[in-house]
């Protein structure tokens, strides 16, 4: 991270889906991809489940096939471009099944969250501020502030 970062961006794949399919919340989604003073990170399980969701829309009708390649390309791009990608290690794994004690969630959720908490203690212990956490899933919301996350949920600006 340069100093021409002003903020961290941990996106969960449910908020970061509306920056490929047009959804409550895209709009903000879109101005903070744009933002290039905005980091963004995220799990690598949250390509599974982005792409998941785009197959999801294919199999529904909801996109056609060549809006669902142009998505999944657009996915691969970012992935490569824009977004700097958490590991899912062993660690972040035992990390998550604890969280899984303690607060609501799913397990991929777990996962996110674990792996923002990570991330989040890093910037900490250098110096850096804090990460905001954006998630559309109002259960992963309410676990990440009950874990002392800032948090943003893009459904909230339609």
């Amino acid at each position: 991270m340069g100093s021409a970062i002003d903020r961290v961006d941990y996106f969960d794949s449910s908020a970061l889906v509306k920056r490929y399919l047009l959804e409550a919340g895209s709009n903000w989604v879109q101005a903070r991809y744009h933002d290039a003073t905005c980091f963004i990170a995220i799990a690598d399980v949250g390509r599974v489940e982005i792409a998941a969701a785009f197959a999801g829309k294919l199999r529904g009708g909801l996109i056609s096939p060549v809006e669902y390649q142009a998505v999944r390309m657009m996915l691969d791009t970012d992935v490569h471009r824009r977004y700097y990608i958490i590991p899912v290690e062993k660690q972040r794994i035992d990390e998550a099944i604890v969280l899984t004690g303690r607060r609501k969630l799913r397990g991929y959720d777990a996962v996110h969250l674990a792996c923002a908490l990570y991330l989040n203690q890093t910037l900490l212990d250098n110096r850096l501020p804090p990460l905001v956490f954006v998630t559309a899933d109002e259960d992963l919301l309410q676990a990440a502030q009950s874990e002392g996350l800032s948090t943003e949920n893009p459904n909230l600006f339609p």
